[in-house]
């Protein structure tokens, strides 16, 4: 694809090359103009009325209650292309691609999206396995690879990967928040874990062990699943064996519901059952029926739709109206819709506060966020990252699952406060 680049004069048209864009092979392709300090910049995917994102997700296979997250993000751009004139003046374009949360897939739908649909950038692959999969390759190109939808701590820590960056907290430093509660509330606790067998798992165990070193909780039993297992109903067998009195689940939502499930059926077994965030959603608690689910523990960093708190919240407010105006089918107090609101959120004013509209300038603001609040967080929750700590969200609250929502007690958790800055 050819364009004329815009802005540049007759004085420059030896310099139209760096005045256009270029993807990351260095091949001139369609965009808006770079010039002045952006000049010789990457601007592959944005004109100055329009910019394109591509996003992954397992939209179906075991991890596809995911696919909720998405819908939450294309209403917001829809209403921001509708209302707000876009972002910038750039009306959003996102495309999403289905990997069914297999890494193979991720890499094809990745190649497709940077390749033949010529995208700004990723925005959102979802799964610390398929973002593994696809890092390499983006950075590679120079695409960035923005907020990933993933906890993984190396998407923080990593200084080979520039391009890449998460947004949700990270494991380790979630299950600090956890092993900080137990030494509080179950000081000699000994605790079964439940975790995914992959990087995503290991990750949250690791962070946990290390927490809890030096103190008189204690894992006594683990039991790992995999993504292609039908069900945990063996493991859980196995883990109550242990007669523990706290059960760490450390899972993506199928598996979630599965464990809480066998759990409430084991009557012999009454552990504190902590879920881990990214399976915490109502939607993971409700087939198991919310009287089977009392008491749970887990964390969270944003607002909840079906938390009354929020009832004349102004941005709560909003979002449920424009969920129903932009995405009329599907349901606003399905948490991973306001996840994708708020992330979508967290784009708008990272790529506002860009110096420059380019990949490089969208790489830099994300990784130069001060106190950057986004109105759907909790209170108190902002953005923060510097050089050399890629962590954009690194606090959290705890809370417990009674009647038929999730009520938030404590503080909010400054993890960097409380436990160091987390380097790797």
């Amino acid at each position: 694809m050819r364009v004329t680049a815009i802005g540049c004069t007759a004085l420059l048209l030896l310099a139209v090359a760096a005045c256009g864009g270029r993807d990351g092979g260095g091949a001139t392709t369609g965009g808006t103009a770079a010039s002045g300090q952006c000049a010789g910049q990457q601007t592959t995917g944005i004109t100055d009325k329009s910019i394109k994102l591509g996003g992954i997700y397992p939209l179906s296979g075991p991890a596809s209650a995911y696919g909720d997250i998405p819908k939450g993000i294309k209403a917001y751009f829809d209403y921001v292309n509708a209302e707000k004139n876009g972002i910038g003046g750039r009306k959003v374009e996102f495309v999403v691609r289905d990997d069914g949360y297999q890494p193979p897939k991720a890499v094809e739908e990745a190649r497709r999206l940077v390749e033949q649909e010529q995208v700004f950038a990723l925005f959102q692959t979802l799964g610390t396995p398929s973002t593994s999969a696809t890092w390499d390759y983006t950075n590679q190109r120079k695409v960035p690879q923005i907020f990933v939808a993933t906890g993984a701590s190396k998407w923080g820590s990593d200084t080979a990967h520039p391009w890449t960056i998460g947004w949700q907290p990270n494991y380790i430093s979630e299950a600090r928040v956890y092993a900080a509660y137990l030494k509080k509330e179950k000081p000699e606790a000994k605790v079964a874990v439940l975790y995914q067998n992959d990087d995503f798992g290991k990750d949250l165990l690791g962070g946990f062990k290390r927490a809890i070193e030096g103190s008189q909780v204690k894992v006594v039993a683990e039991q790992s699943y995999e993504v292609t297992d039908p069900s945990v109903d063996p493991q859980m067998r196995n883990l109550a064996e242990s007669k523990a009195e706290v059960l760490l689940n450390v899972t993506t939502p199928k598996f979630g519901s599965q464990a809480l499930a066998a759990d409430a059926k084991n009557t012999k077994w009454n552990p504190l059952h902590i879920v881990n965030n990214v399976a915490a959603s109502i939607t993971v608690l409700k087939p198991v029926g919310f009287p089977n689910v009392q008491g749970v523990v887990s964390s969270t960093y944003y607002k909840d739709p079906n938390d009354p708190t929020w009832a004349s919240d102004a941005e709560m407010t909003l979002y449920k109206q424009k969920m129903q105006q932009y995405a009329p089918g599907a349901d606003p107090n399905v948490p991973y819709h306001t996840f994708g609101w708020a992330v979508a959120s967290s784009f708008h004013k990272a790529m506002e506060a860009a110096a420059c509209p380019t990949r490089e300038g969208l790489r830099d603001s994300v990784r130069n966020l001060k106190g950057v609040q986004v109105d759907m967080l909790l209170p108190g929750v902002t953005l923060d990252t510097a050089q050399g700590d890629g962590f954009p969200i690194e606090s959290m609250q705890l809370m417990t699952f009674k009647g038929e929502r999730w009520e938030l007690f404590g503080d909010v958790i400054d993890t960097r406060k409380e436990f160091g800055p987390l380097t790797g």
